[in-house]
């Protein structure tokens, strides 16, 4: 099997179809997070990044929120965007894509003038974003029943 994969912005419907494919498998079917909450209004509005295998299978997602949708998320800073919805299918793991997908929402950040990223790490998780630059802040809560902490990285 080819461990190939290349990670875009999600342009067009089949690429967002692809990103929410890959949410469904990650977060309603293995970590049972109920469908309703995990599509939301910020959908409409982020920039949706994909890995993608060479052969066309979908491997990984994640999002990023600026301006008004991540002010909520951000504590209220305009030039801090919200890294959010990164998913890993079970198959691609280990493999580099989690950490790809962090770089290319990093980049399309970057693009949109942002100086930090933000985002809310599943605790299990917070090694892998510690490695990528990310700093814990705050307390722990509950998200989707899942512990959570809130990170933070300079661009």
């Amino acid at each position: 099997m080819s461990h190939a994969y290349t990670v875009r912005v999600a342009e067009d419907p089949a690429d967002r179809e692809a990103c929410f494919a890959v949410r469904k498998e990650v977060f309603v079917a293995e970590q049972g997070v109920a469908e309703d909450i995990e599509y939301d209004a910020y959908d409409a509005v982020a920039v949706h990044v994909l890995a993608v295998r060479e052969d066309g299978v979908p491997l990984g997602t994640g999002r990023l929120l600026h301006g008004e949708a991540a002010v909520a998320k951000t504590g209220g800073d305009p030039a801090v965007g919200s890294l959010g919805r990164l998913a890993v299918s079970r198959a691609a793991r280990g493999l580099g894509v989690g950490a790809a997908l962090v770089r290319a929402i990093e980049d399309a950040a970057r693009a949109r003038g942002l100086t930090a990223v933000d985002l809310h790490a599943q605790t299990h998780a917070l090694g892998f974003y510690e490695r990528l630059g990310y700093e814990a802040y705050g307390p722990e809560f509950p998200d989707a029943g899942i512990p959570h902490r809130a990170m933070r990285r300079a661009l």
